[in-house]
């Protein structure tokens, strides 16, 4: 399956399961005058763990800094330390590895102002080169001028890169010694002169980029509006490519301007594109002051903040965790909320996390939404129930929000992310219910979790959905019209017993289900993946679950087992029809179909 270097590297667990390896966080960092937020390198008035750079503190002391960051975070997978790398625009030249919860952003109009000539790499040789736990990450808005005219960015989940500019050529995989597997990526807005070399890693999307070439193919490889892709090769090898990206708007991002003063821009919406949203010089688009935003610390309640949502501020979320006992609540159209190094909230009483009114045009973009009490409703929600307002001029969108169920704390939801709202964008997700963790925060009634991801609004589009281990649907569609680019799930690790995840005669669920009464629906490139972990025996039906209507088209679709001998697996891909993948087949076992039921 692999190529070149990865070729003969055992196959493992997508999200790694890592049985035996420890996942206590690293300490805390340091405060004082040698620590990552040592005095004097935060940005004023967004807390000491936005560090922000300029060329004139000379690339030594910078370098020093990213260093100290990397050193904490480079393993320090649930960890409650946050961090954002903020480049003012100049040249610099230093090497930036980036770790757990670290987030590097060019802070200029353009991803040219800012130019590091040095490598922006993730890399697993904390995890001896097995990239599949490498999530919660990001890079955006800048230019890297790798020495040796190699990037790496070896990510799983949770990792994506936005708005760069790549002087080279990329690479998906992890480093030798170990060349181990990567396990999902996302590229978006980006640039990258040179070929990009997939190697190891086993999915990935990449939107609205322009790429001087691909080469290798794993699993699922799935193109939209790129100049450069692949043409469509499915399953062999196992490209998937869309011409143009119907419809879609830039995630928000943090600018400075001459005089110190910061700002988010807003992109402006895009129909029918191909290539990057700055090709043509500065992006459509407005900007809001910084003086426009109520810019969050940790700590702070749910009721002050949205005091200043509910008196016309938009949201600026630091990084740092945040405990709320009270969902946020986002009422006005054209809100941002914004957060900066993988900021993270917690629902600590049962709440929900954020809640969007049936709006147009808000951003929620850069969060992580853990559930960190028993039985929450759902973590994020985007409207409040079925409606016939239409959004298509004004949509409201999500960016990189990922939902954690377990793993770090013990808690529960029964949905993630529910969106009733109409013509809702959706751009990268990942909800996951965690299959490994701290000790006493996973297990199948300590992190329980229904549906990852419902939708119930119509004309819904999703680019980048990734949604793992829920014990009811994965994913549940039952608005008219949706759209997914790119479907990356695994089914629920833990299993007990068939008898704890079936309903009715049928066993298991859909990772992606589409419902009864839906008329109108399509899908491109879905990868559904079995791992069941207690050697149960545990099988689920089928993958994908859809009515059969022509109207339905599900296109490059796959299964995969990764069970050894008494784990179970897949019995149809779609419907009643496609061949089982199941145990006892060596590495893994993998079926690819073209096209699935409803297509004509």
């Amino acid at each position: 399956m692999l190529r070149g270097a990865a070729a003969a590297v055992a196959a493992v667990p997508l999200a790694g399961t890592a049985a035996g390896s420890a996942f206590a966080s690293s300490a805390a960092p340091a405060t004082g005058p040698d620590g990552p937020g040592a005095a004097g390198h935060g940005t004023a008035g967004l807390g000491p763990n936005v560090l922000a750079f300029d060329p004139s503190m000379g690339d030594a002391a910078i370098q020093a800094r990213i260093d100290a960051v990397f050193a904490v975070q480079q393993s320090n997978q649930f960890g409650t330390e946050r961090y954002a790398l903020a480049f003012k625009p100049g040249t610099y030249h230093v090497e930036v590895n980036v770790g757990f919860y670290t987030h590097v952003l060019g802070l200029g109009d353009s991803p040219e102002d800012v130019v590091i000539h040095g490598h922006v790499t993730v890399d697993a040789q904390w995890f001896d080169g097995n990239g599949t736990q490498d999530f919660w990450r990001a890079a955006e808005n800048l230019t890297i001028v790798p020495p040796d005219g190699l990037d790496r960015w070896a990510v799983a989940q949770a990792g994506p890169m936005r708005r760069v500019h790549v002087k080279g050529d990329m690479i998906l995989m992890p480093s030798p010694p170990g060349n181990g597997w990567s396990s999902g990526g996302f590229l978006a807005d980006s640039v990258v002169d040179g070929r990009i070399d997939s190697g190891s890693q086993q999915q990935w999307l990449s939107r609205n980029d322009t790429i001087g070439g691909w080469t290798g193919a794993n699993w699922n490889m799935v193109f939209v509006g790129v100049q450069g892709a692949p043409a469509t090769s499915f399953p062999t090898p196992p490209y998937t490519t869309v011409d143009r990206t119907p419809v879609i708007r830039e995630k928000p991002f943090l600018t400075v301007d001459r005089h110190g003063a910061y700002h988010v821009f807003v992109p402006a919406l895009r129909r029918d594109s191909t290539g990057t949203s700055w090709a043509g010089g500065p992006a459509a688009g407005h900007s809001i002051p910084l003086t426009g935003f109520h810019v969050a610390r940790p700590g702070e309640s749910a009721a002050s903040i949205n005091a200043a949502l509910a008196g016309g501020k938009h949201l600026l979320l630091t990084p740092g965790v945040y405990p709320l006992s009270a969902p946020l609540r986002v009422s006005r159209p054209g809100t941002v909320v914004l957060g900066l190094g993988l900021a993270t909230l917690q629902a600590v009483r049962g709440n929900s996390l954020i809640e969007v009114g049936d709006v147009g045009d808000v951003s929620v973009a850069g969060v992580i939404l853990e559930a960190a009490s028993a039985h929450s409703p759902v973590l994020l929600r985007v409207g409040d129930g079925r409606t016939r307002k239409n959004h298509a001029n004004r949509p409201t969108a999500l960016f990189d929000v990922f939902p954690r169920i377990g793993g770090a704390v013990p808690g529960g939801t029964e949905v993630s992310i529910r969106i009733d709202s109409n013509d809702v964008l959706v751009d990268h997700v990942w909800a996951w219910r965690a299959d490994h963790g701290l000790d006493g925060t996973v297990g199948w009634s300590v992190n329980p979790a229904g549906v990852g991801f419902l939708v119930n609004g119509d004309r819904v589009t999703t680019y980048g959905l990734f949604v793992e281990h829920h014990q009811n649907y994965e994913v549940l569609w039952n608005g008219d019209q949706g759209r997914t680019y790119f479907f990356q799930n695994e089914h629920p690790y833990d299993v007990p017993a068939q008898s704890a995840w079936r309903h009715g005669t049928t066993k298991g669920f859909a990772a992606y289900k589409v419902g009864d009464h839906v008329t109108e629906h399509h899908a491109w490139g879905l990868g559904s993946y079995a791992f069941f972990n207690l050697n149960a025996d545990i099988y689920t039906d089928r993958a994908y679950e859809v009515p059969d209507t022509p109207g339905v088209v599900l296109t490059s679709l796959m299964t995969v087992c990764l069970n050894g001998a008494g784990g179970g697996g897949i019995l149809h891909c779609v419907n009643d029809t496609g061949d089982p993948v199941e145990n006892g087949f060596g590495t893994y076992d993998m079926k690819a179909y073209s096209n699935g039921v409803g297509v004509v």
